[in-house]
């Protein structure tokens, strides 16, 4: 589809217009597609349309791909220190353009522009956690058991890297995958999500005054099949790393096994949020709010199923229907909304199939559960009770603003209902029992658990889920370590 030609003026007030993009990023230069065709990018508030982005293809991924392998020598070749210095800059930028890049994000994607701003703020973070651990990618020397020689394990950069990234989190995911990547000394040839690539072009801008080399930092707009197809094919690149659904994880994995390269996937969630009968009510409800209702319920963290035990269930439900009445829904771009639009209709009407089959089944409507008055993709924050197993929304992500309420009655239980999914990723609870901590902590099948807190991600601990939410970790020490290959060194004729 063809958009009208922006010609590179935003169509919103930037203090630095030119962080607003609608060129794609290879090799140091701004290009568009070869055949001259763009897609257009719209506002999910309003429907209107923000520009046009190159629709770049195979083709074009080829010449990224080369142009990060021609980097790829001088950009390993430095020490750990010097890639630092360009990564810090890097995160100075994007904390000096903060409004900025929060406005951009905040008009492509739809979430509240405060929600946007603490986006930016630990996308800066992965930055500088990257760049400080540049100098820390440790080897080890291992005991011998040859009086002659020594043993040396070294880390060393994977190579040319491929990043695919959603459209929820279109800064903090691309920051997540690129900074250690970069730190770690490789190249890296990234796709953004369709509906927000202005985001990332603008990491591409500040990229570009922050010093890096040209090739080593590509970012390409543009169809996912053909795009995606030629990073998992290519023989160059050596790795791959995909945040999105666990149904494109598992067809990237499949086109990226012939050439047998390192994968990192961070796919579907189905997280429980159990609340004990000994939890403090008050702050699970707190913490429900956060974990569910952060970014209108479009996170692949956020709790999918509320049990809630028998004892205290009326309590806890009471307060969260008056906590999710309070919630201002309006564009994120006005004052005091917290609750913008879901990002397109085929959100809107997955997330109206998940409450109609709930109440179709017996599950009641606490408050919400229908379209907004102001139309659009906008969806009343919802909260339905009695909610059953068997209902759509205990197995399917909703990935909208409903929480559905379970009922349960004992620790067993729970846990298993907990466990009763294909997914992994992250689980939270409530409780003020030390024993249970433990034991539902080490019993939940999921690889973060989230114990009386609603907000678990940060850039100092590792991110990443288990069974059919994906394969390995980012953030940390552990995210770093995806992007290099241990070598075995034995020295021998000493």
């Amino acid at each position: 589809m063809n958009a009208p030609n922006q010609a590179g003026l935003p169509p919103f007030a930037l203090k630095d217009s030119k962080l607003f993009r609608d060129r794609c990023y290879v090799d140091g230069a701004w290009i568009g597609a070869d055949s001259g065709k763009t897609f257009a990018v719209h506002n999910p508030a309003s429907g209107a349309a923000l520009g046009g982005v190159p629709d770049l293809g195979a083709a074009e991924t080829r010449r990224a791909i080369e142009a990060a392998d021609k980097a790829w020598p001088a950009w390993r070749a430095k020490t750990g220190k010097e890639r630092a210095a360009v990564l810090r800059k890097w995160n100075d930028l994007v904390l000096a353009h903060l409004e900025d890049l929060a406005l951009i994000l905040t008009s492509e994607q739809g979430k509240p522009l405060a929600e946007a701003k603490g986006e930016i703020q630990i996308g800066a973070a992965y930055i500088e956690w990257s760049a400080e651990e540049a100098k820390r990618i440790y080897g080890d020397t291992i005991p011998t058991p040859w009086a002659d020689r020594r043993i040396v394990v070294i880390k060393q950069p994977v190579g040319v890297c491929a990043a695919i990234t959603p459209w929820n989190f279109p800064h903090s995911m691309i920051t997540r995958k690129v900074a250690p990547a970069l730190a770690a000394g490789c190249t890296v040839v990234l796709k953004p999500a369709e509906q927000t690539p202005y985001s990332a072009l603008a990491l591409a801008e500040l990229a570009e005054r922050a010093g890096f080399p040209k090739g080593v930092l590509n970012i390409l707009t543009g169809d996912a099949p053909s795009i995606g197809g030629e990073l998992c094919a290519n023989p160059v690149v050596r790795k791959v790393s995909f945040t999105g659904s666990t149904e494109v994880g598992r067809l990237l994995m499949k086109q990226s096994a012939p050439t047998l390269k390192k994968i990192s996937l961070e796919l579907g969630g189905n997280a429980p949020f159990i609340v004990f009968d000994d939890a403090d009510l008050d702050a699970a409800a707190e913490g429900a709010m956060v974990s569910k209702y952060r970014n209108t319920g479009q996170t692949c963290v956020c709790a999918n199923r509320l049990f809630v035990h028998d004892a205290v269930y009326d309590r806890f439900a009471a307060k969260l229907v008056e906590k999710v009445k309070a919630l201002q829904v309006s564009p994120g771009t006005e004052a005091g909304a917290t609750q913008g639009p879901l990002i397109d209709a085929n959100a809107l009407a997955k997330v109206e199939e998940h409450v109609a089959d709930a109440a179709a089944a017996g599950a009641r409507v606490l408050t919400g559960g229908k379209r907004h008055a102001r139309g659009g993709t906008f969806y009343e924050p919802t909260v339905l009770a009695d909610v059953k197993p068997g209902m759509k929304i205990f197995s399917e992500e909703t990935f909208g603003p409903v929480a559905p309420l379970f009922r349960f009655k004992t620790d067993a239980e729970v846990i298993e209902l907990a466990n009763r999914t294909e997914y992994g990723l992250a689980a939270y609870f409530y409780s003020r029992d030390i024993g249970r901590v433990w034991r539902v902590a080490e019993a939940l099948e999921y690889g973060m658990v989230g114990i009386n807190s609603g907000l678990i991600t940060t850039e100092v601990a590792p991110f990443g889920g288990v069974k059919q939410s994906g394969l390995g970790r980012e953030g940390s020490k552990y995210g770093c370590e995806e992007f290099v290959e241990i070598k075995y060194v034995c020295m021998g004729g000493v």
